[in-house]
């Protein structure tokens, strides 16, 4: 049976974006198109306002599937839902603020997924007094694996602009996630500043 690739979120309460068929199964580095009745627009997270095609912002969606808020947390709704019911996705609380620029750990790490000797990663924010906060990885080697933290950063900054490079980094048995799996960032923060180790 073919598997179609799509994207959703708990507050999206399903499937956003879908693709159907196996045509658009093979359309890489694609979730689908956008599913019926639903709107999409790519905003500059500062403004919120829309940008043009091509354009990296962050994704706001729209829809009947939306939730309608988050019971008895008033605050968590607005920011996540703003007034005309749009949704957004993309957690910018979750965004490193590096100096004037803002570090989104799941581009980092993406990149470290594809070094064969890393099994699994998270990038969190770690603080700094010169830079208000640093990109620090996570790092679960493979069985066998001797990578180091120098190459663990090497690999990265040669792949990235300067501000997004990896400047801490710290090897652990697993990431601690969800039940949902999603990365539990809050955790492995505190576990830094409580070590205040390179390698834990």
């Amino acid at each position: 049976m073919p598997l179609d690739d799509g994207y959703g979120l708990t507050e999206s309460t399903g499937a956003a974006v879908n693709g159907i068929g196996a045509e658009e199964g093979k359309v890489h580095a694609s979730a689908g198109r956008l599913s019926e009745n639903m709107e999409a627009k790519i905003v500059d997270p500062l403004t919120g306002k829309a940008l043009f095609p091509g354009q990296k912002g962050e994704l706001w969606l729209r829809g009947p599937t939306i939730m309608k808020g988050y019971i008895g947390d008033d605050k968590a709704t607005a920011e996540i839902l703003d007034s005309e019911g749009w949704l957004k996705t993309d957690r910018l609380k979750e965004l490193i603020k590096y100096k004037a620029y803002q570090v989104p750990p799941a581009e980092l790490e993406h990149i470290l997924y594809t070094n064969p000797e890393i099994a699994d990663v998270a990038v969190v924010p770690y603080p700094d007094e010169e830079a208000g906060q640093i990109p620090m990885a996570f790092v679960v080697r493979k069985p066998g694996s001797n990578i180091t933290a120098a190459q663990v950063m090497e690999f990265v900054a040669k792949q990235v602009s300067p501000y997004k490079k990896i400047r801490r980094v710290a090897f652990i048995n697993s990431i601690p996630k969800s039940h949902s799996g999603k990365i539990l960032r809050r955790e492995l923060v505190a576990y830094a500043l409580s070590s205040g180790s390179s390698k834990l």
